[in-house]
């Protein structure tokens, strides 16, 4: 009997006991390919060299300092390395151990900063329906996905939601891109007024939105408008890239695709590869310098903020993306997987959507592609897809509740930046024999 809380106590586990590149091994010899990178964090695989060797030198020197106490070489060398390819005003970088408590830095750094400028009325924060931004409370509060937050919904802060950027379900018949951008952004603009814009901290969303909704990708300028709006009110934007950063969408931030910057981003998952937990906020200037000028004191912290064998884990991991060449590899094997997808499923008729941006794609399965009728929930066919694919040795993310936290379900595919065009063919072969095991008994019921 295990002792371990598992995630669902209900399920029996298999034991994973070694990583090769793109594949997990079990403790009975199965090998499994990765094709989410678990929750799109493996970027780099499960056995790359030159981070695991970064990660045991630095172990050797220092594991961890407590940073009340001192600053550490690998974090003040990571923290240079991701502030040089972030657009002004992005200049300093908040380490924390994960994607929510980025995001929890987030939220009371935003707070914290209109109370050191004398706006201590502004309590507000907007967030999107269908979003995902962590488990700590504060991240539930600005996520979206009714499910994952009605028990808690008593312990929660208080957060309103506007219309997410879901092309597929939210644009209207002869609506254009732009139009649509704009009708969401003048929805958000409506809400801040009806707020008080002067008592609105900031708008949250993920910039390519990922669990809860699917890879997927705000349409052309949508975000240009969102940041317009937050502008005309003072209101700081806050991207969540825990998910779709650090080079998961075919750029280091995803925001760079979108023409604009935001006041606060949060990264993690690909930061650290899955080879050490760590996560981190990136904060512009007018923020810190705010705070520094004022109190001079952020009132937050964990213990291992900066910790320093995972910031030495993720320093060897920047250096994998941009001096060994592997972020650029993510848009040209994205564009060949969109393609591999779109060829498999293009046309499939429980097929509804195929979404994405480089390695980030989202699959969203229908009971009746024509009126895009999604499967009773009760038939949990994403449940049973995850379950099929393992059965034939891939790995990947599927979830429901797609449309409403209820209703819809999609698969994640998010694969290392490592794989090969075989590898590719690997994944797709293999969905598509999970999908019709399930899809025949999903079709019949």
């Amino acid at each position: 009997m295990t002792r371990v809380f598992h995630r669902n106590p209900r399920e029996a586990y298999p034991v994973a006991v070694r990583g090769e590149g793109a594949y997990l091994i079990d403790r009975d010899g199965k090998r499994y390919l990765d094709a989410s990178s678990g929750a799109a964090v493996s970027c780099l695989g499960h056995s790359d060299a030159a981070v695991v060797r970064a990660i045991q030198e630095q172990l050797a020197r220092l594991p961890f300092a407590h940073t009340s106490f001192f600053t550490n070489e690998p974090m003040e060398a990571l923290a240079d390395a991701l502030i040089a390819r972030a657009p002004a005003p992005l200049d300093k970088v908040y380490f924390v151990s994960g994607g929510s408590e980025a995001i929890e830095a987030a939220l009371k750094l935003a707070r914290q900063y209109f109370v050191e400028k004398g706006e201590a009325q502004r309590r507000y924060l907007i967030g999107r329906r269908q979003s995902y931004h962590g488990n700590t409370l504060g991240a539930l509060a600005v996520g979206g996905n009714a499910c994952r937050r009605k028990q808690f919904e008593p312990l929660l802060v208080e957060v309103t939601h506007v219309s997410p950027c879901y092309a597929y379900r939210g644009k209207q018949q002869g609506e254009t891109d732009a139009s649509y951008g704009e009708r969401l952004a003048a929805e958000l603009e409506a809400e801040i007024r009806r707020l008080g814009g002067d008592r609105v901290i900031a708008f949250v969303a993920e910039t390519v939105a990922g669990a809860t909704l699917g890879a997927v990708p705000p349409v052309t300028g949508y975000f240009r408008r969102v940041r317009e709006v937050c502008d005309r009110y003072g209101i700081l934007l806050i991207l969540d890239e825990v998910m779709c950063g650090m080079g998961r969408c075919g750029a280091l931030y995803a925001f760079e695709q979108e023409g604009i910057v935001p006041d606060l981003v949060a990264v993690a998952k690909g930061l650290g590869a899955g080879y050490q937990p760590i996560g981190a906020t990136l904060v512009a200037k007018h923020i810190y310098d705010t705070v520094v000028s004022g109190s001079g004191f952020f009132q937050h912290g964990h213990t291992y903020l900066g910790h320093a064998a995972a910031c030495a884990g993720a320093l060897a991991v920047q250096r994998r993306l941009h001096d060994d060449g592997l972020l650029a590899r993510v848009s040209p094997l994205g564009a060949l997987l969109e393609r591999k997808l779109r060829d498999a499923f293009g046309n499939h008729p429980h097929v509804g959507d195929i979404r994405g941006r480089g390695l980030f794609w989202g699959v969203e399965l229908v009971a009746d592609r024509g009126t895009k009728r999604p499967f009773d929930p009760k038939q949990r066919v994403h449940a049973k897809l995850k379950k099929e694919a393992l059965k034939v040795g891939l790995m990947s993310y599927p979830m429901g509740g797609t449309l409403d936290g209820v209703q819809g379900d999609h698969v994640l595919l998010a694969p290392p930046f490592i794989l090969e065009e075989a590898q590719l063919d690997e994944l797709v072969s293999k969905l598509g024999t999970a999908l019709e095991a399930v899809l025949k008994s999903a079709v019949a019921a």
